[in-house]
Parts: C-alpha cells; sequence; structure tokens
C-alpha cells in the first residue's frame, strides 16, 4: 500500500527547503508563478515517475500509426466515429471500475451489472410497463445502485475481501439477469428488443446536426472557460496558489481545438448512399459521465476522501474519515454506472440479450482504468483514464479486425496491452519510491 502524498502548497521562496524528491510530489501550480516555472516543475514530475497520461498517449499516437500504414481506412471519418461509438462502453464501464481502484478494491460484477441494468431500463420501456424513457433510465440506475450498497455493505461491514464478494456477485447478477429474462413474457429467446424510435435508441444510432453539433461546442467551451477562469480567480482572491494565466489559456485553447477536431470529423459525411454527418448523440453523453465524473472526485470532500482512503485507509480513519461509508459509496456509484454502461449497450445493439458476455465485460472495465493510467493499488488516477484506456481498447480491437486478425489474436493482443500497462504502473512507482 503506498502512503498518501500530500497536496502542498509552500509559501513563497520555500521551493529551496524542498528536497528534489518532495518536489516531485507537489502540483506544478503549487510552485509556479510562471509559464516556464510551470513547465519547469511539470518535467520534474515527469522525471520523478509522475508521468501522468503522456505514456498511453504516446502508445495510442504510435498504435494509430502502425494501424494506418497496415490498413489506409482506419483514419478514414467513418472508422474514426465507429471508433467513437464502440469505445463508448468500454469507457463507461471503465469508470465504474476506476471508483473501485481508487480504492485499492475490486469489482468483478461489473459485467453483468450491465446486463441488469439494460434488462432494467429495456423491460420498463417495453410494454406492459411502458414507462417514459428517462424513467426506465432512472429505474436501472437506482437497481443497480441498490446491488452496489449491498456489496459494498458486505464488503465494510462484515470485512470480506472485494474480490469474493464481487466474485459471488457475479455469479449472483448473472443468475438475477437470467430470471429477469424468465419473468418477462416479451423477451422472446431471452431477447428484448428496443423500440428503434425511443431516444434511448438513438443514443449510439443517431446524430445530432452538424449546426447543433458547432453550436453546442461553442457553449460548452465558453462554459469550461468561464469555469476556469472564475474558480483560478477565486482562489487567488483567497490567496491560494493556482495554475498561471498562460497555463490556463493554453488549456483552454487545447479543449477548444479538440472540439474543432471532433467536429470536423463527425460532421463530414461517412456513408456512400446517402448523407450521415454529425455527432453521434452517445459521445456527448460519454464526455458528460466522465466531466460529472471527473468534478465529483477533483471538487468534492466525498471525491478527496476516495483518494485518501485509497492511499491509507488507515491514516484516512485517523483523519476522522468514515472509510465504511466511503468504500461502500464507491461500489453503490460503480452498480449505478454499469447501468449507464447498459443503456449504452441495449442502444448500440438495438435489443438486450442473456447473450451478453458479462465476463469479458468485467476484463474490458479493468482494462480500461488500469490501460489508461489509473493504479491497480489505490489512491491515484482520474475518469480521464478511463477515457483514454477504453479508446485505447477500442482501437486495437478495431484496427486489428480492419487487418484481418482473428479474435484470438484480437483477444491475445489486448492481454499484451493490459500487461504492458500494469508493468508501466509498476515501474512508475517502484521508481518514485526509489528516489
Amino acid at each position: 500500500m503506498s502512503t498518501p502524498q500530500a497536496q502542498i502548497e509552500p509559501d513563497e521562496g520555500s521551493e529551496s527547503a524542498l528536497s528534489e524528491a518532495e518536489l516531485t510530489t507537489v502540483a506544478p501550480e503549487a510552485l509556479a508563478n510562471t509559464l516556464g516555472e510551470y513547465v519547469q516543475a511539470w518535467w520534474r514530475r515527469i522525471k520523478g515517475g509522475e508521468s501522468g497520461a503522456l505514456p498511453v498517449l504516446a502508445a495510442l499516437i504510435l498504435i494509430g500509426i502502425f494501424f494506418q500504414i497496415e490498413s489506409s481506412a482506419f483514419l478514414s471519418d467513418g472508422n474514426l466515429v465507429n471508433l467513437f461509438i464502440e469505445s463508448a462502453i468500454f469507457i463507461v464501464i471503465g469508470a465504474a471500475e476506476t471508483f473501485i481502484l481508487l480504492l485499492s478494491e475490486i469489482d468483478l460484477s461489473l459485467g453483468y451489472g450491465v446486463g441488469i441494468g439494460g434488462f432494467v431500463i429495456a423491460e420498463l420501456i417495453a410494454p406492459p410497463v411502458n414507462f417514459p424513457w428517462w424513467l426506465g433510465i432512472v429505474g436501472g440506475v437506482l437497481v443497480m445502485g441498490f446491488l452496489g450498497l449491498i456489496q459494498g455493505t458486505l464488503i465494510t461491514r462484515l470485512g470480506l475481501p472485494s474480490f469474493i464478494v464481487t466474485l459471488g456477485g457475479q455469479l449472483g447478477f448473472l443468475g438475477i439477469m437470467l430470471e429477469l429474462a424468465n419473468f418477462d413474457k416479451t423477451a422472446v429467446g431471452g431477447v428484448i428488443q428496443i423500440d428503434p424510435s425511443t431516444p434511448i435508441a438513438k443514443l449510439a444510432g443517431s446524430q445530432m446536426s452538424p449546426t447543433l453539433g458547432w453550436i453546442v461546442m461553442v457553449a460548452c467551451v465558453a462554459l469550461f472557460a468561464a469555469l476556469t477562469l472564475s474558480r483560478n480567480r477565486s482562489r487567488r482572491a483567497r490567496g491560494l496558489h493556482t495554475k498561471p494565466i498562460g497555463v490556463t489559456v493554453i488549456t483552454i485553447g487545447a479543449v477548444a481545438a479538440a472540439g474543432v477536431v471532433l467536429l470536423y470529423i463527425c460532421n463530414a459525411n461517412r456513408s456512400n448512399l446517402g448523407v450521415v454527418e454529425g455527432v453521434p448523440w452517445v459521445i456527448p453523453f460519454v464526455l458528460l459521465i466522465i466531466l460529472a465524473y471527473s468534478w465529483l472526485l477533483s471538487h468534492t470532500r466525498t471525491g478527496r476522501y476516495i483518494y485518501a482512503v485509497g492511499n491509507n485507509p488507515e491514516a484516512a480513519r485517523r483523519a476522522g474519515i468514515n472509510v465504511k461509508w466511503i468504500v461502500t459509496f464507491g461500489f453503490i456509484m460503480s452498480g449505478a454506472t454499469s447501468a449507464l454502461a447498459g443503456l449504452i449497450y441495449i442502444s448500440q445493439q438495438g435489443s438486450v440479450s442473456t447473450a451478453i458476455d458479462g465476463g469479458t465485460l468485467v476484463l474490458y472495465a479493468v482494462a480500461s482504468a488500469v490501460v489508461g493510467g489509473t493504479a491497480l493499488f489505490g489512491g491515484r488516477g482520474r475518469m480521464v483514464n478511463a477515457l483514454l484506456g477504453g479508446f485505447v481498447i477500442s482501437v486495437v480491437y478495431n484496427g486489428l479486425a480492419l487487418m484481418g486478425v482473428s479474435p484470438a489474436v484480437q483477444d491475445i493482443s489486448t492481454a499484451v496491452v493490459l500487461i504492458a500497462a500494469v508493468s508501466l504502473d509498476a515501474l512508475v512507482r517502484r521508481r518514485a519510491v526509489v528516489r
């Protein structure tokens, strides 16, 4: 178990009083007053083993170049949009697992949690219940949140290992899913079809107009810029360190550039038989989930407690944190998020079936979180890691499929990527400890 990394905010001139090893644990904005100082502090953290998302970004670029060389269709507009859609479920289940990994726990039941969430949503919006689509989603989230509460309670109140509890949960959730299918008389062969006219079906199968896409992008960038500048101004007013204005401007510019590139790709016509253009609705849906969870972890007391418990649960307990509740809350969020992944699944498939491979999905959940940079040992990681990791997993499968590689080799390749990511995490931690 690693020791907690303190968020130090030294007084002016105190940098010289810190050792080189201590400097690598300090956020760059805590030492920097200018853009140049920020870059120096950032580079110091990288040399000290705090490389953040850089390795996975570098790997993603190299993988993309390789697949483009092997198949010229890889970077086509149509294939890239397909990648965005395909990666959605990997990203969301990766976000669900991230809550658990940050607490230094594991959740092996997520795969069939996706199935239960999908079945509950599908059955609530279909005859004879006929709930509104949004109420069906709420029902699925509540059911899986409750099941997550049960698992979290067993782990924290009885002191059971999360591995055993969630392994039992995987089997139990499979049984619940099968019973849901048997109970619903409309589930022919264990399959419930989704009405293609509902917003749920259109989440992955429909897209916003190019004009609406630009309006939404500009509004989101403007909102992000306003919130970022307001937060920085508020911190300065309270005498707290914040990022130099140059870093803030570059960050806002990078977000705007990413939005423009995304719209450029999605707004291109990607059909040879007609006109199919615009951003699929599932993309802003996934981004909204990642942004909301990122805000929860970085801007709320509960989020800070999650990191504290993951770093050192005993120290967190001595500091007055209700460790049992924080761990239980993590499992509630994991379960509820798996229901959102179930929503994406039924939208992509147009149906929900008992044939869903929950065992494989949970492996994707762990792989997405870990490949993106979330530590297996707790206390280190962000929701953006699930975004990057889920996209990497999708890129690997998509690229190998374009090359005509067999499913067996695709699975082996994904395993290699996962092991490489875990090895990198272990090396980074070992280097940080040595320093």
